[in-house]
């Protein structure tokens, strides 16, 4: 029985190998201190398409990489204080729109010098704007730095980010010269009304009890089923609306809170979110053409090299104007530093309505994935010169 379940599931001993190496390359950066995100992502490269060719379904670990990216938005969720997350709109709002603006200035001063249209200007410009939630919320949760004055400045710039992927994506549509249907954009408005219709309710709500929470509070395995129904069911609402999972997941998280009810919803989820969040990663580094980035090596450093300390200096601004000082402003620059996985999907778009070749499209995913695999060191980089290994500021209790 065995031989034949062996024999029928070949990509087992896949997944095994990956365990494996994960588990090896932790253990490695956990005596460097570095963070294990490295390992999945140099996992991903290692066995994927462009490594040893171990692993050739990246539909697949992309797709169970999108379930990690939502966990991660739900947990987060979960720690959120929506009231306070409302009092410093502001902040993630004008500093997010200023971001973009920023961004899109420095690609056209660059286009300039190579003749490049207004569309691909404004598209690279969406592009390089957004970071990481999946790599920032979980750097920020496992340096116990989520609840800092800086730590909310910065999770409440990037859930401002995730949102405004929607109205880029149509954007994106219109300079290609693919116009969205008039009932798509009426279905993302409504979606987003009944977002911020619900996330009002919640608000005002002093404590929400959830359905069938009392009889499940003794029961491990069936709170393990509700909590994923809580999770993915708000996902898949914004995704039937056209909006982001992941957004949807996270105002599920904010849902949970406001129930207080985070205690037995993190126990029953937290070993899925390890799993899904680490094949996210995974699914990141299989991006990484290493025979591309040889090629073209020179022009992929020189792209990093200006996005991040673009994206970095331009938040720190922000940051800055809005009341933090110099020292953690610098520090939240350096966490918002990266190019997000959410730009993976404006890439793809810019591409298939030919706003960009195929070699900048190639270009793009590079400098997004490597963006990504380099940001911990530049986090870290940044946390010593300023001398915060100690940590930053505590945010007042809200």
């Amino acid at each position: 029985m065995m031989i034949l379940l062996v024999g029928t599931h070949t990509n087992l001993p896949v997944f095994v190998l990956l365990g494996v190496i994960i588990v090896g390359l932790g253990l490695l950066l956990r005596y460097l201190r570095q963070p294990y995100v490295i390992a999945y992502i140099l996992a991903g490269v290692l066995l994927g398409e462009h490594g040893f060719k171990l692993i050739t379904d990246e539909a697949l670990i992309g797709t169970v990489g999108e379930f990690g990216l939502m966990l991660l938005l739900f947990f987060i969720g979960m720690e959120t204080d929506l009231s306070g997350l409302i009092k410093n709109w502001r902040l993630a709002v004008i500093g997010t729109i200023f971001q973009i603006l920023g961004s899109i200035l420095l690609v056209w001063l660059i286009g300039a010098l190579f003749d490049w249209q207004l569309n691909r200007v404004i598209l690279l410009g969406f592009v390089i704007s957004l970071s990481s939630s999946a790599v920032v919320i979980k750097l920020l949760q496992d340096n116990n730095e989520a609840a800092t004055l800086i730590g909310k400045n910065v999770i409440s710039i990037l859930l401002v980010q995730d949102i405004l992927i929607v109205p880029m994506l149509i954007a994106t549509n219109y300079l290609g010269g693919a116009i969205p249907p008039t009932e798509e954009i009426v279905l993302q408005l409504v979606g987003g009304g009944i977002i911020i219709g619900g996330m009002i309710w919640v608000l005002r709500q002093k404590q929400l009890v959830l359905p069938f929470s009392k009889q499940v509070e003794e029961d491990h395995e069936l709170q393990v089923f509700v909590a994923l129904i809580v999770c993915f069911g708000a996902a898949a609402l914004t995704a039937f609306f056209g909006l982001s999972p992941a957004l949807g997941a996270f105002v599920g998280g904010l849902i949970v809170h406001s129930a207080k009810s985070t205690t037995w919803f993190h126990d029953s989820l937290h070993s899925f979110r390890v799993i899904f969040v680490a094949l996210f990663f995974v699914s990141i580094g299989m991006l990484i053409d290493l025979q591309f980035l040889i090629d073209n090596w020179l022009v992929v450093v020189s792209l990093i090299l200006a996005v991040c300390i673009s994206n970095h200096f331009i938040n720190a601004g922000v940051l800055r104007y809005f009341g933090n000082d110099w020292k953690s402003s610098l520090y939240g620059g350096a966490l918002l530093a990266q190019v997000g996985e959410l730009s993976f999907v404006l890439a793809a778009s810019a591409f298939q309505t030919e706003i960009i070749s195929d070699f900048a499209y190639k270009l793009a995913i590079l400098v997004i994935s490597l963006s990504l695999l380099i940001s911990p060191f530049w986090i870290i980089l940044t946390k010593k010169i300023l001398g915060m290994e100690e940590g930053v500021t505590k945010a007042p209790t809200i």
